[in-house]
């Protein structure tokens, strides 16, 4: 048999809705677990996000896992929209897919904070344990910090992939320019957070619905492309 015939190929389409289902699904876990879990949970005072978390292990663990599908689903995403943006710049969009993944493992780091609070949470015994709440708390802020500035890896992914899109003649320019603001948009807050934590930057939350309106159309129309790639 002739080997060179038989190469496993993708349609963009398959890709871009690989992709897209990977960014619908973080659209529903992440949001869960910031929104929803962690205000019932995180308090401002140490004891009592330890006593929380003491009484609702079973959640705080959900949200752990919620995290953890988001961190599969960016690996998941980057090898998809590699896929995807290949025939516009192979090289280009594999430097694009490792800077998601590299942002993946600053994530996945972050992520252990909450892994290990789980287990000070499971030696907690009660108010009198000071100290091990404000290791939990520790944890928590340790795990903010460390996520906040794998988003600013995530901002320059975004700002790439951008440019990535914009050169794409199958896509039109204006996700690429929605994409484009929203990877400043997180350099921006990001770098703020760190630089001047008392300067007010919400007014950037708005930029950062780049990539939720460019997944949007890769299930919609980009699934519709019928041109072949090589996996």
């Amino acid at each position: 048999m002739d080997t060179s015939t038989s190469k496993k190929t993708m349609t963009l389409g398959n890709a871009a809705l690989i992709a897209g289902l990977g960014l619908l699904l973080m659209t529903f876990t992440v949001p869960f677990a910031e929104f929803h879990i962690f205000p019932k949970l995180i308090a401002g005072d140490a004891l009592e996000t330890a006593e929380n978390i003491g009484r609702e292990k079973l959640l705080f663990t959900t949200s752990i896992f919620l995290h953890l599908i988001t961190l599969l689903c960016d690996i998941v995403v980057a090898w998809a929209l590699y896929l995807f943006l290949k025939p516009v710049m192979r090289y280009f969009s594999l430097l694009v897919a490792w800077f998601r993944l590299i942002y993946t493992a600053m994530y996945l780091v972050a992520l252990a904070n909450l892994v290990k609070m789980l287990a000070f949470v499971h030696a907690y015994t009660g108010s009198a344990d000071v100290q091990l709440a404000q290791s939990i708390q520790l944890h928590m802020d340790s795990f903010r910090l460390e996520w906040s500035f794998g988003l600013l890896i995530f901002g320059v992914y975004l700002v790439l992939l951008g440019y990535l899109v914009l050169k794409a003649s199958y896509v039109p320019k204006v996700f690429g320019i929605l994409l484009l603001i929203a990877g400043f948009g997180y350099v921006i807050h990001t770098l703020g957070a760190f630089i001047s934590p008392e300067t007010n930057l919400d007014i950037l939350f708005f930029t950062f619905f780049g990539e939720l309106v460019f997944m949007f159309w890769l299930l919609i129309k980009g699934r519709k492309l019928r041109e072949t790639i090589p996996v």
